[in-house]
């Protein structure tokens, strides 16, 4: 199969990006599928959930690769790409990349570096899973641009949803301007709490406004302290309650992205 490229995007933060690309990428490898993780964002919140209390005093990053790009003197992806105990291969982002953000700015070709450097690695997996940062600046725009797909997760709440136009103006001008394959693959409504009507009234209402022009996941990704404490064991949702409603919520989302949305809304 071809490499499938997924950027799991929102400038928003607080919208379960990390958990989403942890537990579908784990859930994807635990189907058989070859799957590789990349943390994009300074905070380090994926390489922190994938078991590095501190991630700011890793050395090989996702930095050191695209400025071995940017700088046309690129260094062995072996050597940063790391292994999950479960199943998944990652490569682990901190602090530095706000100083190559801000670096980009001045470099020719500078929404295409990921791109370039996923040209390398790709045939090795069939996924790649991007963790973007809550922002639309120049690492973002660099996902994008590599991406085939972007899952776009929502937090059941107004504010949330608020921020989805400007988002899917910028996705409808990177695929113009940038990347013609890019299409989203889905909105997930996530940390829904079924208790209170407000939330399903505001799902319904994602459904609504969007649910001709942009696909949305059936699933729904319950609110649960379990997916937090999680972060603290370096364990997918799976291996720390395989039981549990936001684990049966994220196999039934890895079967949706596995189905190329057929049966989505």
């Amino acid at each position: 199969m071809r490499t499938k490229i997924i950027s799991v995007v929102n400038q928003k933060g607080g919208t379960a990006k990390t958990t989403t690309v942890l537990n579908l990428g784990i859930g994807l490898a635990n189907h058989g599928y070859r799957v590789l993780l990349i943390d994009l964002d300074p905070q380090g919140s994926l390489t922190v959930c994938l078991g590095h209390d501190f991630p700011d005093e890793l050395n090989n990053t996702i930095t050191d690769l695209l400025e071995g790009i940017k700088d046309e003197s690129p260094i062995s992806c072996e050597t940063v790409i790391r292994k999950h105990e479960e199943g998944v291969d990652y490569i682990p982002g901190n602090i530095t990349l706000s100083g190559l953000e801000v670096s980009l700015v001045n470099t020719m070709n500078r929404e295409r570096i990921l791109q370039q450097l996923l040209q390398q690695i790709a045939n090795g997996y069939d996924y790649i899973l991007i963790d973007c940062m809550p922002s639309l600046g120049m690492l973002t725009l660099n996902a994008l641009a590599a991406s085939n797909e972007v899952i776009v997760p929502v937090q059941a709440n107004y504010l949330s949803i608020k921020g989805l136009e400007q988002l899917f103006k910028t996705i409808k001008k990177v695929k113009r301007q940038l990347n013609h394959e890019l299409n989203i693959e889905g909105i997930l409504v996530t940390m829904l709490d079924c208790r209170r009507t407000y939330a399903k009234e505001i799902t319904e209402r994602i459904r609504k406004i969007y649910g001709d022009v942009v696909p949305v996941f059936k699933t729904e990704i319950p609110r649960s302290v379990r997916v937090e404490e999680t972060a603290t064991e370096g364990k997918s949702i799976f291996a720390y309650d395989a039981k549990g409603k936001v684990a049966d919520a994220y196999k039934r989302l890895v079967l949706e992205v596995k189905e190329d949305g057929k049966e989505r809304i």
